[in-house]
């Protein structure tokens, strides 16, 4: 096991912590971690993409889990997968897509690793249809506080506080998980252009349930009558029948432009002040939705493509600023439709720059204490952290939320106020009553559970 004190961030580089990073080879070797841990606690740690200090511990130690990453068997009859938590969703998807099934939920991205993907219990493009990631896991194993490896099933309390529980309850080591069955590796993907938030609210809601998979981009610089335009895309599994003649079952998507995670500007560091300025970010927005078909159906792609196309460009963190990004996701109920549109007025009046931004729909609420999806509409975006006052706005956009019964992502924050927080999650008392039971030396600690008194 390799050990180092190393200065760790989110995905979003903000707010960065010095810890005790240890590198466990197995099982045995992170228990001893988690028996041996100080004052300060451990946390686990997968690929580092969620984007704010929900793998870090200051002061603490920090368990990396990425060596852990064996899939041990795949019962492709049964469509069931046994997976070490370090195992990402990208390689899992790989690997099944040939025999025919793929991962039970997939993100936008596919740098999260299986216990990531628990600990956050993460939605996909078809929420309404599967939940969230943690609703198809049939056995966890959990390294608890005293050291030792429990399998936890699903419907027990335990299990309900890990889903969504940021790695507070123990250390997922590895999972079992149910499958989705695919007969080609291509996907039926429709796309249209909205011209407001109104339109492009019907039109998702207008497609029901027929293409399960769905997200828009909305542009968030747009204002007047254009405010909350936006490009809807959604996607179906394709049948044998759709395939072309040349295209093989299980291929892959061959992705092109720059290598994955690489900077836009090799060698250049984060400028202090970015290059996303309000009139860069607009002229983005402009280009990307006028560019887009204004309605196209049955167009083809690699699942790979449609999921997780993001993975293919290159690293665009440099553009923030040397100050990172903040990720702020939302959801609010159906019903609370004037509350979104608000916040996306607010967001467009200020003219923050604004180039990445996904709304999505969300169906029934998850079991996990903490799972963040709840009935009702989502909107994700990333910011320059360093934007003057976006703080204090970040704020008031939280009071709105909270008032409209709806919820900030724990996953993705890195600055939300504790009172908030508990405004939001009216399970999070079950939640420290539990965690109090179960570790009440606090092993299990991060930035955000200090930051957030979970």
């Amino acid at each position: 096991m390799s050990v180092d004190t190393v200065s760790l961030t989110g995905w979003g580089r903000t707010a960065p912590t010095t810890a005790v990073r240890f590198r466990p080879r197995g099982y045995e070797e992170a228990a001893a971690v988690v028996r041996g841990r100080g004052p300060r606690g451990v946390i686990a740690r997968g690929l580092g993409r969620s984007p704010g200090d929900a793998a870090q511990n200051a002061g603490g130690s920090v368990l990396d889990l990425s060596g852990l990453a064996r899939i041990g068997g795949v019962d492709a009859a049964a469509g069931v997968v046994r997976c070490d938590a370090g195992v990402s969703l990208e390689r899992l998807l790989r690997v099944l897509l040939p025999l025919g099934w793929l991962p039970p939920v997939l993100p936008g991205t596919g740098r999260v690793t299986v216990g990531g993907a628990i600990g956050s219990d993460l939605p996909g493009l078809d929420h309404r249809r599967a939940g969230s990631f943690a609703r198809h896991v049939s056995a966890l194993e959990l390294l608890t506080a005293d050291g030792e490896v429990r399998t936890v099933l699903p419907g027990t309390a335990l299990f309900d506080a890990t889903a969504g529980g940021l790695g507070l309850t123990g250390v997922v080591l590895g999972a079992t998980l149910r499958l989705r069955r695919v007969s080609t590796g291509l996907m039926a993907v429709s796309t249209e252009r909205a011209g407001d938030l109104d339109d492009l609210l019907a039109r998702f809601s207008a497609g029901g349930d027929r293409l399960p998979y769905a997200s828009a981009w909305v542009d968030l610089m747009a204002r007047g009558r254009a405010t909350g335009r936006g490009v809807l895309t959604r996607g179906e599994h394709a049948t044998s029948d759709m395939r072309p003649a040349h295209a093989g079952r299980t291929r892959l998507h061959q992705r092109s432009g720059a290598a994955p995670g690489r900077s836009f500007f090799p060698g250049l560091p984060p400028l202090p002040g970015g290059l996303l300025g309000p009139a860069a970010a607009a002229l983005c927005n402009e280009v990307r939705y006028r560019g887009s078909p204004r309605a196209r159906t049955g167009e083809l792609r690699p699942v790979p493509a449609f999921f997780h196309a993001s993975d293919a460009l290159p690293d665009v963190r440099p553009l923030y600023g040397r100050g990172g990004l903040v990720r702020y996701r939302f959801t609010v109920g159906y019903g609370q439709e004037e509350t979104l549109h608000r916040v996306v007025r607010r967001i467009a009046a200020r003219r923050s720059p604004a180039v990445r931004a996904v709304l999505q729909r969300f169906g029934a609420a998850d079991p996990g204490l903490l799972s963040f999806a709840a009935p009702g509409w989502s909107l994700e975006l990333d910011l320059p952290a360093a934007l003057p006052g976006l703080g204090r706005f970040l704020d008031g956009v939280d009071e709105e939320v909270a008032a409209a019964g709806g919820r900030v992502c724990l996953a993705q924050d890195s600055r939300m106020r504790p009172e908030t927080a508990a405004a939001m999650y009216p399970r999070l008392a079950e939640f420290r009553e539990l965690r109090a039971r179960l570790d009440p030396a606090g092993a299990f600690r991060s930035d955000l559970s200090r930051r957030l008194g979970l």
